[in-house]
């Protein structure tokens, strides 16, 4: 039996009252001194419920998989609980699909919701948590008592903290489309390095490639495909490449991510009808998407593994990535760093830079160097 262990763990300000009273010459101005509502116990150090830090309770046995996991594991009852997915999130509410196959509606402890952390919201969709059930039996209410350490994480930057859009998948499908609206190239890349950054296995699918000739997107399609990534042609309006699609995602545990529009749940439909989920028309006047999924939500697949369908994305800014870092996650652009005259080479304006040297020769394609330069920058789109 694994043993338990106290840390210490830091938490986010309590929005309660102070425990000390601050204005006690103000007080005495103008009413004099009342000894009777003096607090006997007070405290006057300042710490009690202002306190930022505090000892809990953790789990030896579970160690953080992933820097976005909230640092501690808590040690919970086990004996009175239930585990589970997190399947949606919607607020103060998360849906849990327990190991039973029930569905649970849950709010989040306290104590997960106040640990001081860079994440906007503590529980995402894909965790594995431990659950308390409000009422034993069939209640459908609980708790969520514990989050699991994560893996397979693909996160964004949100109001300078990290989104963490899904937790615990192995695949990431970074949907584009061939035409209504125009595939983002820069998108893509961004995509990618969040992926790398997971430890998540890309797969690039162009979706409405009815709507132009294939031949255009050869080129796009070989550069990628020099670097090791996948890349699939489907039309959800057809059903050409949907075949290959299903294949790839059977048995796994996926994500798909994209710009609205392109046509993300038309191709879950495609790919399993029985998901029926609302798809929209791209705008005629801006040839932008309208945002049929709203939240990010777990969805089983009938022939094994699950997907997880995330609402459109009109910017995505990468969370916790350093300028000197983005060559690392280029694999085109990767080989070539050690070869930099200066070891602290930004490969932007440099002399005998063997990143440079590679664009001019040809062996480094020109707009994904380009698209290395805007992620350098720290530009959003």
């Amino acid at each position: 039996m694994a043993k338990d262990k106290k840390v210490r763990a830091d938490f986010r300000k309590n929005r309660s009252t102070r425990t000390r009273q601050t204005d006690w010459t103000q007080q005495f101005e103008q009413s004099g001194l009342e000894e009777d509502k003096i607090v006997p116990g007070e405290r006057i150090s300042g710490k009690g419920e202002l306190s930022r830090r505090r000892t809990v309770r953790v789990s030896e046995s579970a160690e953080s998989a992933d820097p976005s996991s909230l640092g501690v594991v808590l040690d919970v009852d086990e004996a009175t609980c239930l585990r589970g997915r997190v399947l949606s999130v919607h607020g103060l509410i998360s849906m849990v699909r327990l190991d039973d196959g029930r569905t649970m509606q849950c709010a989040t402890r306290r104590l997960l919701k106040t640990l001081s952390t860079d994440q906007r919201h503590v529980v995402a969709a894909g965790d594995l948590v431990v659950v308390r059930p409000v009422e034993q039996g069939a209640g459908n209410e609980g708790i969520i008592e514990r989050i699991e350490p994560r893996r397979g994480v693909l996160s964004r930057t949100s109001r300078g903290r990290q989104q963490v859009i899904v937790a615990n998948v192995d695949q990431a499908l970074i949907i584009a489309s061939a035409a209504e609206p125009r595939l983002k190239p820069n998108l893509i890349d961004r995509l990618l390095v969040s992926a790398e950054q997971g430890k998540i296995r890309p797969l690039i699918v162009i979706n409405k490639i009815d709507l132009v000739d294939p031949a255009e997107f050869q080129p796009l399609v070989g550069v990628y495909a020099q670097m090791g990534y996948e890349v699939l042609l489907a039309s959800a309006k057809t059903g050409f490449g949907i075949s290959r699609l299903r294949v790839r995602l059977a048995g796994r545990q996926s994500v798909v991510a994209g710009q609205s529009g392109v046509g993300k749940s038309s191709l879950l439909n495609a790919v399993d009808p029985g998901l029926e989920l609302r798809v929209a028309e791209v705008s005629e006047e801006n040839q932008k998407g309208r945002h049929t999924t709203t939240t990010a939500k777990l969805l089983p697949w009938e022939f094994g593994g699950y997907v997880v369908d995330t609402p459109g994305i009109r910017q995505f800014q990468l969370w916790d990535v350093i300028p000197e870092e983005v060559a690392g996650y280029y694999r085109d652009v990767r080989p070539y760093v050690s070869r930099c005259r200066f070891p602290d080479c930004t490969h932007t304006h440099e002399a005998d830079c063997a990143v440079k040297d590679a664009v001019a020769d040809g062996r480094l394609d020109v707009r994904r160097y380009e698209s290395f330069c805007d992620i350098f920058r720290g530009d959003l789109d």
